[in-house]
């Protein structure tokens, strides 16, 4: 009903740039929150930055000052604008969304994107 596809991910060298973007599509009735989270080769999941509808943002201290996340309602779009890459940021990317759909409206739940691969490495 619900899909979120990632993209813009690849292989960067230090102190290189990338910027990721998830659209939602389907049967959305709603989207409120919306995020990025990574996971390194053997670490947990961990929250990366999330935007709330109201727009305020929150972030990870590891990348505070270098990733900026934004959205794009129109598009039910959620972009991440990562610069300063480091080696440590070499993960899997993976999209966020908590959305109420045409069928339910009054029932939010979270889906995940497939992710995508960022390497950072000389």
């Amino acid at each position: 009903q619900v899909q979120l596809v990632e993209s813009g991910g690849g292989l960067v060298q230090p102190g290189g740039s990338l910027r990721l973007s998830c659209a939602a599509s389907g049967s959305i009735f709603s989207i409120n929150a919306m995020g990025w989270y990574r996971q390194a080769p053997g670490k947990q999941r961990e929250l990366v930055a999330a935007i709330p509808s109201g727009g305020y943002t929150n972030y990870a201290d590891s990348v505070k000052g270098r990733f900026t996340i934004s959205r794009d309602n129109a598009k039910n779009t959620v972009y991440l604008q990562m610069n300063s890459l480091k080696p440590e940021d070499t993960a899997v990317y993976y999209c966020n969304a908590a959305i109420t759909t045409m069928t339910t409206p009054y029932l939010m739940n979270t889906y995940w994107g497939q992710g995508t691969q960022v390497t950072v490495s000389s």
